[in-house]
């Protein structure tokens, strides 16, 4: 079978798209998808996504890792499907649709390349040593380091990981670095196993643990730049929980066409 996909990336978190309103894709295998994502047998993306019909809501985003897994919330994901909710002329300018970590809320410039997306709100966030442990739809480790341009991540990141404490389920590995008014933030994603050029719950993650870190509170914005471009996290932090969280940056069609599945 034939099915048209799009190819989407936000700050070089790339990943392929394909409106399944229609049911089209009955069912994915784990192999179908990580041979679609493979960037060198398919189309390559970190991740792959299909957007479907649900009542109440706009879409529903439904998520794949790179390793063919169902994934937890993908912030890049979610800010580059709403992008294609736009160019196939589902919304206009805001959304509420649906992912795997509950409703999301998501505002798009008129140029439908620009995209402010709500994550859930954080109260609970540990320490491991000196890192932070936190979940913004994702898990993700945090910590600090210094001459983050030339850290090993994929090695440093791996064996986090897939040390004790988190092999069983896994977790995103973020290594942060003070930047100008902002962060610089390289992370090892779970389900792609490697470093990517940017992700979105993660450098939300960042941006709270550093909050945290610094004991800032009210309303703040964070901008933070990845391998792949320049995102911003803005938020409110009353002592006890950050709500009002929003992950903002670009997502941007790259290219479309046809493959068999």
């Amino acid at each position: 079978m034939n099915i048209q996909f799009y190819k989407y990336q936000g700050a070089g978190n790339d990943f392929i798209l394909i409106d399944n309103r229609e049911g089209i894709v009955s069912q994915l295998s784990k192999d179908a998808v990580a041979k679609l994502c493979d960037r060198r047998f398919g189309i390559g993306g970190d991740g792959l996504m299909l957007l479907e019909n649900l009542p109440g809501y706009n879409f529903k985003m439904v998520y794949y890792n790179a390793d063919g897994n169902e994934g937890s919330m993908c912030g890049n994901g979610g800010r580059c499907i709403v992008a294609f909710a736009k160019h196939l002329g589902i919304i206009h300018d805001v959304t509420n649709f649906l992912a795997t970590d509950g409703p999301h809320y998501a505002k798009i410039s008129e140029e439908g390349n620009w995209v402010s997306l709500q994550m859930i709100d954080v109260a609970d966030i540990s320490k491991d040593g000196e890192a932070y442990v936190l979940n913004t739809g994702s898990p993700h480790y945090v910590k600090q380091a210094a001459d983050l341009a030339i850290k090993d991540v994929y090695n440093e990141g791996y064996a986090i990981r897939n040390n004790a404490t988190y092999k069983a389920d896994g977790i995103n590995v973020n290594f942060v670095e003070k930047d100008g008014e902002g962060y610089f933030v390289r992370t090892f994603e779970r389900g792609v196993e490697n470093e990517t050029y940017a992700c979105g719950t993660g450098v939300t993650a960042v941006a709270l643990a550093m909050a945290r870190h610094n004991g800032q509170f009210g309303t703040i914005s964070t901008p933070i730049k990845v391998l792949g471009g320049n995102l911003n996290i803005r938020f409110d932090n009353d002592g006890e929980k950050f709500s009002n969280i929003f992950l903002e940056g670009p997502a941007e069609l790259v290219f479309e066409g046809e493959i068999a599945v």
